[in-house]
């Protein structure tokens, strides 16, 4: 499988290097996806969820080190609270920059979560930049809960489908967590 998933890796790259929208496996549920630096192509994916962008999106990074780019100031001992997480996590993280405003909230935050999936951290390592991950259903609608729930005019309108495998599909989007000024989360959801 690897070698398809370094070609379905390249075309991803393509598409978001290019300002596109992908829907890609994650490590949760399947995302609609785009540079999260690229103020264009968050719009393109807000309106193909039918989303105004009151509510941001989180983004996936590789790792730690990448976060310490997209935000002011790194919490103390991030590395550790992290690997003390036992399930997929979004963590909103204060103060953030280099990052399209879209995707702050209006408490000044931003939601990372580090991916453990092979097709995304590839991808990740390719961008070099964070990727946004939003499920791929229309605003109000449920999230899908396999590839072929997916909306016929999500699969219309996104200009790259990864074709790997569906069927390795995890029905619960990660848990969001919020970390305070003294180093400890606070569930979110």
């Amino acid at each position: 499988m690897g070698n398809n998933v370094n070609d379905q890796v390249k075309k991803a790259f393509d598409t978001v290097r290019s300002g596109g929208v992908i829907l890609y496996p994650t490590d949760t549920i399947w995302g609609l996806g785009c540079d999260a630096t690229n103020r264009g192509a968050i719009e393109k994916l807000n309106s193909i969820k039918k989303r105004n962008s009151k509510s941001p999106m989180l983004s996936l990074v590789r790792d730690v080190s990448m976060i310490s780019n997209y935000i002011e100031k790194m919490p103390k001992n991030l590395n550790q609270l992290i690997s003390q997480l036992n399930e997929p996590s979004t963590i909103l993280y204060k103060s953030p920059k280099n990052i399209c405003n879209l995707l702050i909230s209006d408490d000044n935050r931003v939601g990372f979560r580090i991916v453990e999936n092979e097709f995304c951290k590839l991808l990740l390592k390719l961008m070099n930049r964070p990727l946004v991950s939003t499920s791929a259903n229309l605003h109000n609608e449920t999230f899908p809960k396999s590839f072929k729930e997916i909306n016929e005019e999500i699969l219309k309108q996104v200009d790259y489908i990864v074709n790997l495998p569906k069927d390795n599909w995890c029905t619960k989007p990660s848990t969001v967590l919020k970390l305070d000024e003294f180093g400890s989360f606070y569930k979110i959801r």
